[in-house]
């Protein structure tokens, strides 16, 4: 069988990570919106990149939780024939020990430069202006696809959805696009699992309700049986 699941904010939510937007629904007064675009880099880059690095100083303060694992148990068992994509760009997936992970909107733990197309791994702070290993110009921006920028590797997820047997949409909001097409792209049976319906709950075959840390696990074990 093979399988590709989508993961949204929902699935990190219940490690402790913030969403996108947090309770207030501001970022110290910004609308978070409002600083992930390239004409908000533009504007104020210290200030875009301030809002990332303080998002990925956050990771190690969370763990991996019982949704991530069970996903890891689904590829030990399915091996090449799981693709787990994901709209977050946070690596508590990878953490869990997931292999087959692709990032659509990009990842925090990954530095850009946009002078010499370079990416490198990065724990640190970019709002300083590090040097690029790789060309030494100080252009290191988050490797992060902000709104109205195209997602990474659409192709690898369009012929995976063609091919798979099942797709499995986890915490997404069913609102931010292409994401939100890919019920409609897959060519197999099609299931959500998500705290609540989400705004495509019923373009799924079937759409279950509650806690990722409770619904995964259960979806992997009765896929295994």
């Amino acid at each position: 069988m093979r399988v590709v699941v989508l993961t949204g904010a929902g699935i990190s939510a219940e490690s402790g990570l913030s969403t996108f937007r947090d309770s207030g629904g501001l970022w110290e007064g910004h609308d978070p919106m409002q600083v992930a675009t390239p004409e908000a880099y533009a504007d104020d880059p210290g200030l875009v990149q301030r809002f990332y690095d303080e998002r990925r100083a956050a990771l190690p303060r969370v763990r991996p939780n019982a949704a991530h694992h069970a996903l890891v148990r689904l590829e030990d068992a399915l091996g090449d024939d799981l693709l787990v994509v994901t709209q977050n760009v946070d690596d508590l997936h990878e953490r869990a020990g997931s292999r087959r992970v692709h990032h659509i909107h990009g990842r925090l733990r990954s530095a850009w430069c946009t002078t010499c197309d370079a990416r490198h791994g990065w724990d640190g702070p970019l709002r300083h202006e590090p040097p690029c290993p790789t060309c030494e110009e100080a252009t290191l921006r988050p490797d992060i696809v902000w709104f109205g920028e195209i997602p990474y590797g659409m192709d690898v997820v369009e012929q995976a959805l063609w091919d798979c047997d099942l797709f499995v949409s986890i915490g997404t909001s069913g609102v931010v696009y292409p994401a939100a097409a890919f019920v409609h792209w897959a060519r197999g049976a099609t299931l959500e699992l998500n705290l609540e319906p989400s705004a495509g709950a019923t373009d799924f075959a079937e759409s279950r309700h509650g806690p990722a840390t409770r619904l995964v696990p259960a979806w992997v074990d009765e896929l295994l049986v």
